[in-house]
């Protein structure tokens, strides 16, 4: 007569004997929940020296099909169904805190509480990261809009308490004077509010520094006038042993369209054809030179190459790849080719 053996049992059997407890085989499997959340929003890249940590204040959605000027709706919606998102676009908010070993400076704070529950993660996310916004030194904006100032404030008090805060005087000059809320974009008008409440503890406690022109903030990191957005929308060129990253705040809101065609534009931009200029500068430049830039609605964690792409005028975007490597990034000298 044949015997079957079955391994499976005879290995269950084996380990009774061996333990002297009975195992019962089963072919359950134990349930798990959902995590439901993501790991904390941080991510770091060195610039030489300098290391750069991308901070997630969070994600938005945007309407772009409606936002956009520039393009027809079916085009914006096409592009988007082309890179596999849908409308109204999941937009990043990214924030990204500058260390040169000697300064901790934070480009742009998050929205804090003024733009709805899926944002104003900065602080809890600088923390993830390994900071206090007790370290932070220099909080440095590239303009005034609302998700980039909300988060300079937590209960009306500073929430970097012992930073300064540099902004471009022409976005101060614009944005702290109430007056001029009633001429602006529907879309950008609670900035005014933000301004006021966000900007005023600064001032009264003396840490307000307001600049003009190319200004070096610490060794390198430099702001670099790039009006168009806003009136004072500013870059941040930050600089080391020969790499350079880039952090171009809202040159940029959708990766998907603009990079393709730099004429499409924003509605909440206050000088249309200045951004746009702005806008297709920077691309020929990062595609020539091929340094890194860093946008604030870019998909987290927002860094990665411009590269020239199909026709004269069109760009693409390059994301960085996941690293784990600490050792510098070595320059670049010139970027993607047609």
């Amino acid at each position: 007569m044949k015997c079957h053996f079955n391994s499976r049992a005879i290995l269950l059997a084996s380990l009774a004997v061996a333990t002297g407890v009975p195992l019962i085989a089963t072919d359950a499997r134990a349930a798990a929940p959902l995590a439901g959340s993501q790991a904390p929003g941080y991510y770091r890249v060195m610039v030489g020296d300098i290391e750069v940590t991308a901070i997630s204040d969070g994600t938005i959605d945007f309407p772009m099909d409606t936002l956009l000027v520039g393009e027809s709706q079916v085009r914006i919606r096409s592009a988007y169904k082309e890179a596999f998102q849908k409308l109204p676009a999941e937009s990043s908010m990214n924030q990204f805190l500058v260390n040169t070993g000697t300064k901790l400076v934070l480009v742009d704070a998050g929205a804090g509480i003024y733009l709805g529950p899926t944002l104003g993660n900065t602080v809890a996310n600088l923390r993830a990261a390994g900071y206090t916004p007790e370290q932070v030194d220099e909080v440095v904006i590239t303009h005034m809009h609302a998700d980039h100032i909300g988060g300079l404030v937590h209960d009306g008090k500073r929430a970097f308490p012992n930073a300064v805060l540099r902004i471009a005087k022409a976005d101060l000059a614009y944005w702290m004077n109430p007056a001029n809320e009633s001429g602006a974009p529907e879309g950008v008008r609670p900035s005014f509010t933000a301004a006021q409440e966000a900007i005023r503890p600064y001032i009264e406690a003396g840490k307000l520094q307001p600049f003009e022109g190319r200004t070096d903030i610490v060794p390198g990191v430099t702001a670099l006038p790039a009006p168009g957005h806003t009136a004072g929308h500013t870059y941040y060129d930050i600089e080391s042993r020969g790499a350079r990253l880039l952090v171009m705040g809202d040159a940029v809101h959708s990766a998907a369209v603009q990079f393709r065609d730099p004429s499409v534009r924003i509605v909440w931009d206050s000088d249309d054809h200045a951004a746009e200029n702005a806008r297709k500068k920077l691309f020929a430049e990062a595609a020539s030179k091929g340094y890194l830039v860093a946008g604030a609605h870019i998909p987290f964690p927002g860094i990665g190459h411009v590269t020239n792409a199909g026709e004269a005028g069109e760009y693409a975007f390059v994301p960085l790849t996941y690293s784990v490597n600490r050792r510098p990034n070595p320059p670049v000298s010139s970027g993607g080719t047609k």
